[in-house]
C-alpha cells in the first residue's frame, strides 16, 4: 500500500513558490526524501493557478507517515508556512492494485 497526499499551498506575491524554493535550499526537503518510508516529495507549480504549488508526498505506509509528523522537519515546515502565510488544501489518497485494462492508455 502506497499513500500518496497532495498538498496544494496558495499564497499571495510568489509566497507558494518561495516557500518551495526554501524548503528546497535549507535542504529540508533532501532530509524529508531521505526518511523511512518516503517514497517521493516533489513541488510542482500549477499552470492555471500561479500563486499556487502542488507537494506530492508518498509514502509506504501509514507508520512512516506518523514517524514524519513527528520529525524535526516539520517544525520547520510549521515556521516556513507561517512566514509565508500560505494555506492549504489537501487530498490524501491510498494505492490499490493496477488494473491491467488500463495499460493500453499508458505510453510508457
Amino acid at each position: 500500500m502506497v499513500i500518496t497526499i497532495n498538498l496544494r499551498y496558495t499564497g499571495a506575491n510568489g509566497s507558494a513558490i518561495a516557500f518551495a524554493n526554501k524548503m528546497m535550499k535549507s535542504g529540508t526537503v533532501a532530509k524529508i526524501r531521505a526518511e523511512d518510508g518516503n517514497l517521493r516529495y516533489e513541488y510542482y507549480q500549477s499552470l492555471d493557478f500561479p500563486e499556487t504549488v502542488l507537494l506530492i508526498d508518498c509514502w509506504k505506509d501509514q507508520a512512516s507517515i506518523d514517524a514524519h509528523h513527528t520529525s524535526p522537519m516539520m517544525q520547520t515546515i510549521s515556521e516556513l508556512r507561517e512566514k509565508y502565510d500560505l494555506h492549504m488544501a489537501v487530498e490524501r489518497y491510498v494505492s490499490t492494485e493496477t488494473i491491467e485494462s488500463d495499460d493500453r492508455f499508458i505510453r510508457r
